[in-house]
């Protein structure tokens, strides 16, 4: 065996080749749903401009979103489909924006299989067995040997499509508990045919569609396959059962692998790896796939820090890295990363609130909880044309610092004063919990931009109201957060019961023993941050349901960790706090005293709104922002901000959207 000493390491940042697709560079920005073409399935001026966006940022290579290849694989309603000769013009669109921007761009073919519902399809969803998903409970129906063929033609029809749109490759999706990954898995298929049975068995239909593809398309036509290397679920596959499959999919003509995880029913959504997933979850997945093949591997799951994707390639983890949350973040931050300008890249905070939650839990089109204009960049072509200001901004907490720097990137004159000593707002106590430490990222990101930009943030400014008469400002940002509620009980006023922001930020230190009340997102957190500090923790809370679904990747792991190590109490609520604790009352009016050192208040916040009233009062142009309108989540505050910014920038504007 040859000695590598002496040889060059790979880099992120030099070409490399997918079959006979040369890259400019090993960065990937993976398929993402997004929910912006239309309901037909075609690609709208919106998918587009999004997309030659990334593009315009320095990656290698974009893989678009799913792409159905028939009317019943479709995922969601504003899938974009190839399933019909139909789609070819805005497809062809799409590949020449992308191109014309310098990335290669490959079309991902897809079929949801049993990860859809009847309302999306108009039909009863198909899958290799009739069993359904927990994630989805709906009830599939097993597909014949007759139906299997033609999905199989289908796949080969859209790989024509794909070559004939000008796009460079496909991707097949064989992860995420789709179709292809069903049949794979002796989790979905319980089938006793040649499509079952046994591992061969389930690796049929995968083969069968990577051969149709490479006929449809053409030999030479690049094919990647992406896979999930465990589906993390109890009767999944784990990566030794796939591996023998990889170099069959190689003699059937897959040019590259795309290392995922995880499927619809995995508990904390490895799919899409939040906040408490550890970066690079895939990458001793992908070093193994590679040792199996001889073609270049992809990996994806959390990496968005190009410093980290490099030590990857560098060390033969993987060929190429997928970026994905990360170019919603920041469209741009590949160009900046190869200037060594880090500190300029807006971070992925792996919060999923604006992108993959938004899609799935709440069936709008993603955006990004830090970036407003994802999504927007069709509409935001504005130039310099905006009103000059100056403008105030009362608060420095998200809403705040997103308003202002919206309107200094508009061509404004801008302050923004602070009343506390830094800014940061409530994030300054929603990054204290485990594994929140990337919300004070953002709130580092938001204040040096800012500062390049040339503007300064206030703090300290204890009173807004000397702001205000300062200067002649033409219109004002109140976003000066809201205040923590404390209800009006026997025993609130002893001094153990605390406010849960105020133990967040250590400017009090509960007893040992500590009873949380109230559920929520921050009394959830709250509970966490205790119970790593080595607190007894109680939870209590009125509803009878946790207002924090578990189904999300951050509620999972806030349940589990309470579950595990805590005491939750739904349906109770404090009628009373002691000496010792508090009293509560459960349904049925049977009550309970709870023994506690401290007593954590954590039931809510009401907005500051006098700044508006008063900037209102003065005559001054004014729009309120973030927790200010109404106390919700950094995705509101963010978006909310820009928005009142970009209404007070151009209020002709604004004006019409308001009529449209």
């Amino acid at each position: 065996m040859g000695s590598d000493k002496g040889k060059a390491k790979p880099s992120l940042w030099e070409p490399v080749r997918l079959g006979g697709l040369l890259l400019r560079n090993r960065t990937v920005m993976p398929a993402m749903g997004t929910g912006y073409a239309s309901v037909g399935g075609e690609v709208t001026p919106r998918l587009t401009a999004y997309l030659r966006t990334r593009a315009e940022g320095g990656v290698g290579l974009i893989i678009t979103e799913v792409m159905a290849v028939h009317p019943l694989g479709k995922g969601f309603a504003s899938e974009l489909g190839i399933y019909d000769d139909s789609f070819l013009p805005g497809l062809s669109e799409l590949a020449r924006a992308v191109k014309g921007a310098g990335a290669a761009v490959a079309a991902q073919l897809h079929h949801a299989g049993r990860e859809t519902f009847p309302q999306v399809i108009g039909d009863q969803p198909v899958a290799p067995s009739p069993i359904p998903s927990r994630a989805m409970g709906q009830m599939p129906r097993a597909l014949t040997r007759e139906e299997i063929g033609e999905l199989v033609s289908r796949y080969a029809d859209a790989g024509r499509r794909a070559r004939e749109a000008g796009f460079d490759a496909v991707e097949i999706h064989g992860a995420h508990g789709y179709l292809v990954n069903q049949f794979l898995s002796p989790y979905s298929n319980r089938r006793d045919d040649e499509y079952g049975g046994d591992a061969p068995g389930r690796f049929r239909f995968a083969r069968e569609v990577v051969r149709a593809v490479k006929e449809g398309a053409g030999r030479d036509f690049p094919v990647i396959f992406r896979f999930s290397a465990s589906e993390d679920v109890k009767g999944g596959y784990d990566l030794d059962y796939l591996l023998p499959l990889l170099p069959l999919l190689v003699q059937d003509g897959v040019d590259a692998f795309h290392v995922s995880r995880g499927v619809y029913d995995s508990p904390g959504n490895p799919t899409c790896p939040g906040l408490h997933h550890p970066e690079g979850i895939n990458v001793e997945y992908a070093a193994r796939a590679k040792e199996a093949v001889g073609v270049p591997v992809i990996v994806v799951g959390k990496l968005h820090d190009t410093r980290l994707a490099e030590e990857v390639v560098a060390s033969g983890h993987a060929d190429m890295v997928a970026f994905g949350r990360q170019h919603l973040a920041d469209p741009h931050f590949l160009a900046k990363a190869m200037e060594g300008r880090h500190e300029d890249i807006r971070p992925c905070l792996s919060c999923n609130q604006g992108c993959i939650e938004r899609l799935m839990f709440e069936f709008r089109s993603v955006t990004c909880t830090v970036n407003p204009d994802c999504g927007n960049e069709w509409r935001l072509v504005r130039g310099t044309r905006g009103r000059k200001g100056p403008f105030l901004v009362l608060g420095a907490g998200p809403a705040g610092l997103q308003a202002a720097i919206t309107l200094r990137e508009g061509g404004a004159e801008v302050r923004v004063v602070e009343r506390e000593d830094e800014p940061g707002g409530q994030l300054r106590s929603a990054s204290r919990p485990p594994h929140k430490e990337p919300y004070r990222r953002w709130v580092d990101w938001a204040v040096r931009r800012l500062e390049g930009l040339g503007v300064r943030v206030e703090a300290g400014r204890s009173s807004w109201r000397e702001a205000l008469p300062e200067e002649d400002w033409e219109g004002v940002v109140a976003a000066c957060g809201s205040e923590p509620v404390i209800p009006s009980l026997p025993g609130v006023e002893l001094s153990h019961n605390l406010e849960a922001r105020e133990v967040l930020l250590e400017h009090v230190r509960p007893g040992k023993r500590v009873l949380v009340v109230g559920a929520g997102l921050v009394g959830m957190e709250t509970a966490d941050y205790l119970l790593a500090r080595g607190h007894e923790v109680t939870v209590v809370e009125e509803a009878e349901t946790p207002p924090v679904s578990p189904l999300t990747s951050h509620g999972y792991y806030l349940h589990r960790r309470l579950r595990d190590e805590a005491r939750l109490l739904l349906g109770a609520r404090v009628i009373k706090v002691t000496a010792s604790g508090a009293v509560i009352r459960r349904v049925g009016g049977v009550e309970e005293e709870v023994e506690a050192d401290s007593v954590v208040w954590a039931v809510g916040s009401v907005p500051r709104r006098e700044p508006l009233q008063a900037a209102a009062e003065l005559g001054l142009k004014t729009e309120s922002a973030g927790d200010a309108v109404e106390p919700r989540r950094l995705l509101e505050a963010v978006h909310e901000g820009a928005a009142a910014a970009r209404a007070l920038l151009y209020p002709e504007e604004a004006e019409e959207e308001g009529r449209g």
